[in-house]
């Protein structure tokens, strides 16, 4: 690896930044779904799991083809594309379910970061027998768990820097692993809408 490759890397402090200012913003706007409530659900959500992990894992990949400097331009943009996918990926499973109308930002967050970071959400969707309890999540702690998320992101991003380098190959794996990120996201949100949801706000009313 030459010297000017490494100088071409954006530093990892400037890009968790980005990448936690780009988690809020996705999680803070819920996509609206044109799917509608089916008597099997499961059946549907997992039609629209796979066809949502193979376009992420076509956009992952092309964007990852430029070498060098370029391809480190694309970072950002194809993880807030793939996110963006994943957002109306489980927007549309919870409409199936015949739950977009309550979904909201804890739902959302966690169904796509579930996966990245089981610990930081087990006070906001808890999991009580057959249901599961939304707790209500302040902006402040939106805040920190996208901060907290940046940083768990930009450390993937970096332990695999190396693979970047090399087009086809850096590719492959980031087209890959795309793919099993996104089926990750709909099991996650299957799970979740498939079962009773009470929302916090609920119980005080």
């Amino acid at each position: 690896m030459s010297k000017n490759a490494i100088a071409t890397r954006p530093e990892p402090r400037d890009l968790r930044h980005k990448v936690g200012d780009a988690i809020l913003g996705l999680v803070l706007r819920i996509p609206a779904s044109s799917e509608h409530q089916v008597e099997l659900p499961e059946v549907r959500a997992r039609a629209l799991g796979r066809s949502a992990a193979r376009q992420a894992s076509l956009m992952a990949g092309s964007l990852a083809l430029p070498p060098g400097f370029l391809g480190w331009l694309t970072v950002l943009p194809e993880l807030v594309g793939v996110w963006k996918l994943q957002a109306q990926m489980v927007s549309d499973i919870a409409a199936v379910y015949g739950k977009n109308a309550t979904l909201g930002r804890e739902q959302m967050i966690y169904c796509l970061f579930k996966h990245v970071s089981a610990q930081l959400f087990r006070d906001v969707v808890v999991q009580v027998g057959e249901r599961y309890l939304v707790q209500t999540a302040t902006l402040g702690f939106m805040q920190s768990a996208a901060r907290l998320l940046g940083v768990k992101v930009t450390q993937r991003i970096i332990g695999k820097s190396a693979s970047r380098l090399v087009p086809l190959i850096g590719a492959v794996g980031v087209s890959a692993y795309a793919y099993f990120d996104t089926t990750q996201v709909a099991k996650t949100a299957i799970n979740l809408f498939s079962h009773e949801i009470t929302l916090e706000a609920d119980l005080a009313d």
